[in-house]
């Protein structure tokens, strides 16, 4: 099964994507597809106090198909494109130190999409983001054949 149709059989519509008119949601630099950071539509609020693990988890999957979907708009096809880096913003409290956590829904779905192929990440807590949004995240795909 191609990954085009295993995203599509996972209920993604890799189509439906609506980006800001403000930026580019991806640019592509030689083999590289350098997505913008997207949010977390439709979950709010500081992990540590207003937003728990599982639902931060549910957070950055949002940002995670989003991502895809960017990243798609360049190369027209999921299989031609690898995950090489994600960077994951996380709105904290002070004392949350589980951004990691709250990353991994984002890494699970790449995980799942990709057979298991890792990627490099970083998970960090921001005092605040955009608009309140509990979750941000950049990613770097690489193109390939």
């Amino acid at each position: 099964m191609s990954l085009d149709d295993k995203v599509k059989a996972m209920g993604i519509d890799i189509e439906d994507f609506s980006p800001s008119a403000t930026l580019a949601p991806a640019t592509r630099i030689g083999s590289a597809v350098y997505c913008s950071g997207h949010v977390s539509t439709g979950y709010s609020g500081k992990l540590g106090r207003d937003v728990d693990v599982e639902t931060g988890k549910e957070a950055a999957r949002v940002c995670a198909i989003d991502l895809l979907k960017a990243a798609y708009t360049i190369t027209g096809s999921v299989d031609k494109l690898r995950l090489r880096k994600l960077l994951g913003c996380v709105n904290s409290m002070p004392e949350f130190t589980d951004q990691h956590l709250v990353i991994n829904g984002a890494s699970e779905l790449f995980w799942e999409i990709y057979d298991g192929e890792l990627h490099a990440r970083s998970a960090v807590g921001f005092a605040s983001l955009p608009n309140g949004f509990a979750v941000e995240i950049e990613a770097i795909f690489e193109i390939v054949d």
